[in-house]
C-alpha cells in the first residue's frame, strides 16, 4: 500500500485513498462511497498534506486558472487537464446596504448565483465528480437531484462528451426542468420526493454500473464544495471570516466549507482562528434544525413540504456531521417559514441586487433571524453563502413582488402612474417603520 501511495505522489497526485469517516477503514481509489467491509459509514478522500504543503503557495494558487482548478492539488483528480468550464471564483460581495438594514458592520455575500455554467454551486461538485468519473472509465453519468444538480450534471456532461441520465422529483420547478432538458440528457421525472428518487438511483447504480455523482462518486463529488471555503479565504486577503451562514440540505456543503478552511490552515496558507458555522433550513424540511434545537445527536427523517425544494432533503446524509460542526464552533442551526423565505429573497434583491432562489432566501431569512436574536455579533466578519439563482424558481415569488404599471404613450399618463407609484412606496415605507 505504501509503495502504491508513493507512485501516486510521484505521478503528481496528492490524494492517496479513501477511508471511512466513522471507523477509519482504508479503501482504494475506486467508485465506492460506503464502508462495506465494517460499518457502512461514509467514505472520504485521504490526502498527503505534507506533499500539498511542498507544492502549493499563495503565489502558485494565484498564478493558476480563474476557476476552482487553481486549487487542483486539494481536489481528488489525477488529470492535468480537468473538466474546466470556468466554474468558481464567483464574487464575494461586500453587502453594505443589507448590513445596514440588519445592523451589521462587515457582511459579505458569496454569490454562487452567477456560477458557471448553470448558476449554482453544484457546478463545483459536478466539475470534480465528472473529471474523476472520466478518470475511472465511466461513459455514462447520472445523479439524483432536486434541480440544480441535474442542471449541472447535464451541462458539464454535454461539454465533456459523456452520456447522461438524470433523475428528479416530478413536481420540480419548471425553470429547473427546462434548465436540464436543454442539454439533451435523458431525464427521469419520478413520482416521489428526493429521498425516494435517491433510493431508486442507488438501485440503478448497482445494476447499470453508471457513475452517479452523488452516490458511488460521492467521496470525490463532495470535495468540490471545499472550494467555497478556499475562495472566501483568498478573497478576504488570505484570512478566515468570523462567522458563516450557509444553507443545509444533505449537510455536505456545510461540512466541506469547514474542511476547506481547516485544510488551508493545515498547509499554512492562512492563520488559524475560530470560525462560527450557522446553518439554514426551511421549516417544511428542517430535520437538522430540529435535532439542533432539541439537543439530539441523531437526525429523525421528515417528509418535505416547502417551497425551498433545492434544500428539501428529509433524510440528510451528512446531517449529524453538520450538527457537530455547528455545536463545536458555537454556531446555530435555524429554520424559517416559507413566507420568511420569500421575504429573504426580496430583501437580498432590494438591498444588493442579487436575485437568489429559495435556498438563498432561506439563508438570508435565517441570517436576519439570528441577528434579531443576538446570535450574530455586529462586529463579526460574516459571510453568507448564496448557492443558486432566482431565475430558476420564479414561481416562489410570483404574486409577491407587484405588477408593472401599464400606461398610455402620453406624458400625463406617465405622471399619474408615477404619483401612484410614489404614494404606494411611501405607504410601504411607513408600514416598515411601524
Amino acid at each position: 500500500m505504501t509503495q502504491a501511495i508513493d507512485r501516486l505522489i510521484s505521478a503528481g497526485q496528492t490524494f492517496t485513498g479513501l477511508k471511512c469517516k466513522e471507523c477509519g477503514e482504508a479503501y482504494e481509489l475506486g467508485a465506492k462511497h460506503v464502508c462495506e467491509d465494517v460499518c457502512f459509514g461514509p467514505l472520504e478522500v485521504v490526502y498527503d498534506y505534507d506533499e500539498i504543503r511542498r507544492r502549493v503557495t499563495r503565489e502558485t494558487i494565484q498564478a493558476g486558472p480563474n476557476s476552482i482548478w487553481r486549487y487542483r492539488h486539494f481536489l481528488p483528480v489525477a488529470s492535468e487537464q480537468p473538466i474546466d468550464v470556468g466554474t468558481g471564483m464567483t464574487p464575494l460581495v461586500q453587502a453594505n446596504r443589507l448590513a445596514r438594514r440588519l445592523g451589521l458592520k462587515r457582511l459579505f455575500i458569496k454569490n454562487d448565483a452567477v456560477n458557471m455554467p448553470t448558476l449554482s454551486f453544484k457546478d463545483r461538485v459536478v466539475s470534480v465528480a465528472l473529471t474523476r468519473a472520466r478518470e475511472l472509465g465511466f461513459s455514462t453519468v447520472s445523479c439524483a437531484s432536486t434541480g440544480n444538480l441535474a442542471n449541472s450534471t447535464a451541462a458539464i456532461a454535454a461539454h465533456a462528451g459523456l452520456d447522461c441520465c438524470v433523475f428528479i422529483p416530478a413536481d420540480l420547478e419548471a425553470g429547473k426542468v427546462l434548465g436540464t432538458l436543454i442539454y439533451a440528457p435523458t431525464v427521469m421525472a419520478v413520482h416521489g420526493n428526493y429521498d425516494q428518487v435517491n433510493r431508486l438511483c442507488s438501485e440503478v447504480a448497482n445494476t447499470h454500473g453508471w457513475g452517479f455523482v452523488n452516490i458511488n462518486l460521492r467521496p470525490y463529488y463532495s470535495e468540490g464544495s471545499k472550494t467555497l471555503g478556499y475562495e472566501v479565504a483568498e478573497q478576504l486577503g488570505w484570512q478566515l471570516p468570523d462567522h458563516i451562514v450557509a444553507p443545509l440540505a444533505s449537510g455536505s456543503l456545510f461540512t466541506k466549507i469547514h474542511k476547506g478552511f481547516q485544510e488551508f490552515v493545515k498547509v499554512g496558507l492562512v492563520e488559524d482562528k475560530a470560525v462560527r458555522f450557522s446553518g439554514a433550513q426551511a421549516e417544511g424540511c428542517s430535520p437538522i434544525a430540529q435535532a439542533f434545537r432539541e439537543g439530539r445527536d441523531f437526525i429523525s427523517p421528515v417528509k418535505p413540504n416547502t417551497i425551498a425544494k433545492s434544500i428539501a432533503i428529509g433524510n440528510p446524509a451528512d446531517g449529524v456531521y453538520a450538527l457537530e460542526i455547528a455545536r463545536k464552533t458555537n454556531g446555530n442551526i435555524e429554520s424559517v417559514t416559507d413566507a420568511e423565505v420569500i421575504a429573504g429573497i426580496k430583501l437580498l434583491a432590494e438591498t444588493e441586487g442579487i436575485f437568489t432562489e429559495t435556498a438563498g432566501g432561506t439563508t438570508v431569512a435565517v441570517l436576519q433571524k439570528l441577528v434579531e436574536a443576538g446570535k450574530i455579533d455586529p462586529e463579526e466578519t460574516t459571510v453568507v453563502y448564496i448557492t443558486g439563482n432566482g431565475l430558476k424558481t420564479q414561481e416562489a415569488v410570483n404574486g409577491y413582488i407587484g405588477e408593472p404599471l401599464t400606461i398610455e404613450p402620453k406624458l400625463e399618463s406617465f405622471e399619474r402612474a408615477l404619483e401612484r407609484a410614489q404614494t404606494l412606496g411611501r405607504l410601504e415605507w411607513q408600514q416598515v417603520l411601524v
